[in-house]
């Protein structure tokens, strides 16, 4: 069983400077249920399905299977997804032995920037920096699911 472990903060710094690469992502969701999601996800040139379970009691940890499907299989897939696409940008930036992918998110999540970070276990140090702001792993509306349902443009308190 794969188990997911990652920890989302928001960003408060420049960040750009830092980036090693970048890659478009369009990904949109057949299942956003409580405890389990099923997302189609394009990135670049390649496709992806993925399965999540649900995050364990600190929202740190959680089940994850993700297949590469064929780029003509993602985008059919898309259509099958439920209303409220996702569009962003994700920058990939080394800090220390980690990679950290920050999320600059378009279209009625614009004005949002996330950053997350994937460790092998849950006490594993890493590197914080400067520009990373406060932590919300724990905080659900930064689920991209739930931003497909309820999207950054429609929180009141931003």
């Amino acid at each position: 069983m794969a188990i997911e472990t990652e920890r989302k903060f928001t960003v408060t710094g420049d960040f750009r400077k830092e980036v090693q690469s970048i890659k478009r992502i369009i990904q949109g969701y057949i299942c956003a249920d409580q405890g389990r999601t099923v997302r189609v996800r394009i990135a670049g040139e390649d496709g992806y399905l993925t399965i999540k379970g649900p995050s364990d009691e600190k929202f740190w940890s959680r089940y994850e299977f993700e297949q590469k499907i064929a780029l003509a299989d993602a985008q059919e897939l898309m259509k099958l997804c439920v209303s409220g696409i996702i569009h962003k940008e994700r920058h990939y930036i080394p800090a220390g032995e980690h990679m950290w992918e920050v999320d600059v998110f378009h279209g009625d999540n614009e004005g949002l920037v996330i950053a997350e970070i994937e460790l092998q276990t849950e006490d594993e140090q890493f590197e914080i920096p400067a520009w990373v702001g406060e932590e919300v792993t724990s905080d659900r509306r930064y689920y991209n699911s739930m931003l497909s349902k309820t999207p950054y443009c429609k929180w009141k308190d931003k």
